[in-house]
């Protein structure tokens, strides 16, 4: 059986075919710049890559280019689009409609709909990707896998503001939590790593890239995660500030002048690494730039260590304790000396960093000390995966 994964924001799609015999990544792609000038599509089928510039109109011509690629009598790698039994489609946000991923409907659409206002820069680009695919493959089951649905077990507790009750009753205005799938996937692999039952571990999932979040695990189940209404809460991101006093908004719109838009803007794509350092959101280029002594590119470092050190912190006081804590995504599997600073110091509450270990690079692996009570992994993420298996259980069940 193959499962085609697709991932369609705004002006992209991103995508895997997966043999869910194998597991083995059959081909991949991603279309940019989709309803620009200038698109393209960039794809590797088995070990040869290529890249084709071609217009790119909407979210139908890029399905219709993914499928042609993957068609191609010469190069392609099927040979008809009945070998793709099903399409999982990764919806950034589900609201409270749904708890875990679902066979799409017209009703699931409808839902789907209406967290829009949510997520207005992510769930209008899944639509598309979901109607072009119905229309395509109207004989493939398609399925819909939300990064908010592993958050949905979060208690009232843990997702409520404590701002007037009937804000949430009529606005549902709550903490929602994103990179679900990601948290789910790599907490599983801690477990099979520790080589005990997930239903019995504390667990806290690191997901550190240009977007990052937090989520206290306990016997699987998020209880609790730094992103919160938006995906621009927690810690501080590449281009996100995370966390801030929230009189801070209304500060730069009544002294600053500034419009709502312009707020939002700085908050989500001027500030964090970026803003800091005033240089560039890539962790890479900011840690160049620090070694070579540049202040602000420092400062920016030391914030970012800090604010993740302290939203670990949080959750394990969350948790009452932790048995592990994971790191994933592309500067937690990648940056060693991210990585050093966020545990330093952190011996006396269990954490010992095995400096040579965690100057490795690729794979999962343990970088805290042998005998560390609380166990430190680096588990490269798999969404792709995750979205597969979740899709190939629901084909099953039909």
């Amino acid at each position: 059986m193959k499962v085609l994964v697709m991932n369609a924001g705004s002006s992209s799609l991103k995508y895997q075919l997966i043999d869910m015999q194998s597991h083995a990544v059959i081909a991949k792609g991603l279309c940019e710049k989709v309803g620009f000038d200038g698109s393209f599509h960039s794809y590797e089928l088995g070990k040869d890559e290529a890249l084709a510039t071609i217009p790119l109109a909407d979210h139908h011509v890029a399905v219709k280019e993914v499928l042609s690629v993957l068609l191609n009598p010469n190069d392609g790698v099927i040979a008809s689009l009945d070998e793709i039994a099903a399409i999982g489609h990764r919806v950034v946000h589900g609201g409270e409609f749904f708890t875990e991923s679902v066979v799409i409907s017209d009703a699931v659409i409808e839902k789907i709909v209406a967290c829009t206002p949510l997520a207005p820069l992510h769930n209008p680009g899944a639509l598309m990707g979901i109607e072009a695919c119905k229309e395509l493959m109207p004989n493939a089951l398609q399925v819909a896998v939300f990064d908010t649905a592993f958050h949905q077990s979060m208690p009232a507790k843990a997702y409520r503001y404590p701002l007037p009750d009937a804000l949430y009753e009529e606005h549902r205005i709550r903490k929602y939590g994103f990179h679900g799938t990601s948290h789910r996937y790599v907490s599983q692999r801690a477990a099979v790593l520790l080589e005990r039952p997930l239903e019995e571990l504390k667990l806290i999932t690191c997901h550190l890239g240009n977007g990052c979040s937090l989520t206290a695990i306990e016997g699987g189940r998020s209880v609790d995660t730094t992103m919160g209404f938006t995906p621009l809460d927690g810690v501080m991101m590449g281009t996100r500030c995370g966390a801030i006093d929230p009189a801070i908004v209304t500060y730069l719109i009544s002294e600053l002048g500034m419009t709502v838009e312009r707020v939002n803007e700085v908050m989500n794509r001027e500030s964090g690494l970026l803003g800091i350092s005033g240089l560039t959101n890539d962790l890479r280029d900011v840690r160049a730039a620090a070694e070579a002594g540049d202040p602000r590119a420092i400062l920016a470092y030391e914030m970012y260590s800090n604010s993740v050190k302290k939203h670990i912190g949080q959750q394990v006081f969350t948790l009452a304790g932790v048995d592990a804590i994971v790191l994933t995504a592309g500067v937690g599997e990648n940056c060693d000396r991210m990585r050093r600073m966020i545990f330093e110091g952190l011996e006396p509450l269990g954490i010992t960093l095995d400096l040579e270990k965690n100057k490795g690079r690729g794979g999962e692996r343990l970088i805290s000390t042998e005998d560390s009570p609380v166990k430190v992994f680096v588990i490269p993420t798999n969404e792709e995966l995750m979205i597969a298996l979740d899709v190939d259980r629901l084909y099953q069940q039909q």
